[in-house]
């Protein structure tokens, strides 16, 4: 026999431990953990795939396999700029609602954008080798990461 169990006995347990911020224990909050930029991030995908394209290209002694790992980064930060530029856009900083739908919206229109332009990349590039073109893909997508190592200090306040 399975217990009866309501799931609202355990949403009360939890409300019960939950606290809502005063206006000023938030501000505080905010100061103490600054937002990381958008365009922060795309800087700095931008110079890390660049040195892997730079790598591509001195290591194997071939322009095409830098060309192609360079083609790869550009496939993730092109239709990254497009998305940070459409959910920091005016319409999503003044209507909320407008802010989450075009946060799918531009979600969309990134995927979009790198599935053709990767569909584009035999006709762009000669001598594509797919290998360095991933490569390139793959490293700048998880600068994403070390990013969050670099993001703004937190401030420390009595």
């Amino acid at each position: 026999m399975v217990p009866d169990f309501d799931v609202r006995d355990e949403d009360k347990v939890e409300d019960a431990d939950f606290k809502p911020l005063t206006a000023a224990e938030a501000q505080l909050w905010r100061q103490r953990n600054p937002p990381l930029s958008l365009w922060w991030v795309l800087l700095g995908q931008a110079l890390v795939g660049s040195v892997v394209a730079l790598a591509a290209w001195l290591l194997t002694g071939k322009a095409a396999n830098g060309w192609s790992a360079a083609y790869g980064v550009l496939s993730v930060v092109v239709p990254a700029a497009l998305f940070a530029q459409g959910v920091t856009g005016r319409l999503a900083r003044t209507v909320p609602g407008a802010a989450m739908v075009g946060f799918f919206v531009w979600e969309l229109v990134k995927i979009a954008v790198t599935v053709a332009m990767l569909f584009a990349a035999p006709r762009l590039v000669s001598g594509l080798n797919w290998l360095a073109l991933l490569a390139g893909f793959v490293v700048t997508m998880k600068v994403v990461w070390v990013a969050l190592l670099f993001r703004p200090k937190r401030q420390r306040t009595a």
